[in-house]
């Protein structure tokens, strides 16, 4: 089922989520759905609070970010309860979207590797280590579930002049090819 994504404004979005067990409800099903939203919206990760669900749950198919015949390092995975140990290597920019703050696009820095600490979706726990894009992904979802927005790494004068682009969102006035939820409907 493809499940509505939470427009920029909700105060969900800044929840810090909360760890969940094996024995959420109905965790299966909402990973299903998870997945099919993900997919239906044409992204490359999606967090529980995107869903309007404020737990620490994001999923990553980082293989989609890369073109067709390039050597395609990228991962389809589900991260549970997860917990960033360490970033580190030089800061390099990329332009990050994200489905709850549709049609801006903007450079942020961040870390190339990353290690982290999480549950698959057997509930095995796991360390890796990740770097480049697939780092740069589950950065950004990871951020999701502390509560934190791409905006949020842009320098104030940025984040000042996409203000009144970001409230139309907040509002409804946007156009996306998706199911949204707006705050402020």
């Amino acid at each position: 089922m493809i499940l509505p994504i939470v427009a920029y404004g909700d105060p969900v979005l800044r929840k810090v989520g909360v760890e969940i067990t094996k024995d959420y409800p109905h965790l299966e099903k909402l990973l299903d759905d998870m997945f099919e939203t993900m997919e239906k919206s044409k992204g490359v990760g999606l967090a529980a609070p995107q869903v309007n669900k404020a737990i620490r749950l994001f999923i990553i198919d980082s293989t989609r970010m890369y073109d067709e015949g390039e050597k395609n390092e990228g991962i389809r995975q589900v991260f549970i309860n997860a917990k960033m140990l360490e970033e580190t290597g030089n800061e390099w920019a990329y332009e990050e979207g994200c489905l709850s703050i549709p049609n801006i696009r903007a450079e942020v820095f961040r870390e190339k590797k990353i290690r982290i600490q999480y549950l698959d979706h057997d509930f095995k726990k796991h360390e890796k280590i990740f770097t480049g894009l697939t780092a740069r992904v589950i950065q950004h979802e990871y951020d999701h579930i502390e509560g934190k927005l791409f905006i949020d790494h842009l320098q104030p004068l940025k984040r000042t002049l996409l203000k009144g682009r970001l409230e139309k969102i907040s509002k409804g006035k946007v156009d996306v090819e998706y199911k949204m939820k707006f705050p402020k409907l």
